[in-house]
């Protein structure tokens, strides 16, 4: 008996004692695992009210992207007038999209203390902020290249004007609000198929009604034909009634004059993102 004891492994035989002297030792103490401090459980609670508030945010920009689709071809196989690629509610779309589902990780990791999800959270927010940076490094070793490509962006907006609501929101609203009118004149709105003076309708040789100086014409209800026939008169006559400039100097004016406030928002949105990884650190830490 003494010998077949010898022949056993010892490792079988030591796991085999442990746990019998383990059943029938009640003495024996097992430390146990260390509990979350205060200070953790509160860090764990600021994470998942911070990504749940992106999340809503998120969620918001998605709605408004997937409303905006919807609006545009509310019957399947609907003619949308403008392709998918090119339309701007796509990018409220992917916004949208890309943040709640980051924000809903960085929920759920902090919320069942999941590594899998909080490490997909912090390389998501990892991969943001080196495009963040990467970015601004092209806006300030490209400004000539990105310049052309706004002016060519423009241009687009003026041959799609009445085709995508969105786009003649936009260039309505950057008309009116810069008092200005075509890329380099007024004169470019001869591009647009619709305000050509050889197109047929109302709106042939005229020009959109937020160029006009006086859109509402001493009323309160604006004019929407205060542009019409202006393509056809001299430029002082076509002072008088419209902006004559164009919207593209005047953009570039706005944009330096607004660099320092572009570049405040940048620092926040990247001190944000960085308070959001630092808590998923600690809660990571912590499990």
């Amino acid at each position: 008996q003494a010998s077949r004891l010898v022949e056993l492994p010892y490792s079988s035989f030591n796991d085999d004692d442990d746990d019998d002297a383990a059943e029938q030792d009640p003495g024996v103490w097992y430390p146990d695992p260390p509990k979350p401090s205060p200070f953790s459980h509160c860090v764990r609670y600021l994470a998942f009210l911070w990504n749940l508030l992106f999340l809503l945010l998120g969620l918001l920009i998605l709605a408004v992207g997937v409303w905006g689709l919807l609006a545009k071809s509310p019957l399947p196989g609907g003619d949308r007038g403008v392709p998918l690629g090119s339309d701007p509610m796509l990018l409220f779309l992917l916004v949208g999209l890309g943040a709640s589902t980051v924000s809903l990780a960085g929920c759920l990791g902090a919320c069942r203390a999941s590594p899998c999800l909080l490490r997909f959270f912090l390389g998501a927010m990892l991969a943001f902020g080196g495009l963040e940076v990467l970015g601004g490094l092209l806006l300030l070793l490209a400004r000539r290249r990105l310049r052309d490509a706004l002016r060519d962006l423009l241009l687009l907006c003026l041959l799609r004007y009445q085709e995508d609501p969105d786009l003649q929101f936009l260039v309505d609203e950057v008309q009116r609000s810069l008092q200005c009118c075509g890329l380099e004149s007024y004169r470019d709105w001869e591009s647009n198929p619709y305000f050509n003076c050889s197109a047929p309708g109302a709106q042939a040789c005229g020009v959109p009604a937020s160029c006009c100086q006086d859109p509402l014409e001493n009323g309160s209800v604006p004019n929407v034909q205060c542009g019409f026939g202006v393509l056809g008169l001299g430029a002082a006559a076509a002072g008088a009634l419209v902006h004559t400039g164009g919207c593209g100097a005047a953009l570039g004016a706005w944009l330096r004059g607004q660099a320092g406030a572009i570049a405040t928002g940048a620092t926040a949105l990247v001190l944000v993102e960085a308070v959001g990884a630092l808590l998923a650190l600690r809660v990571l830490r912590d499990i």
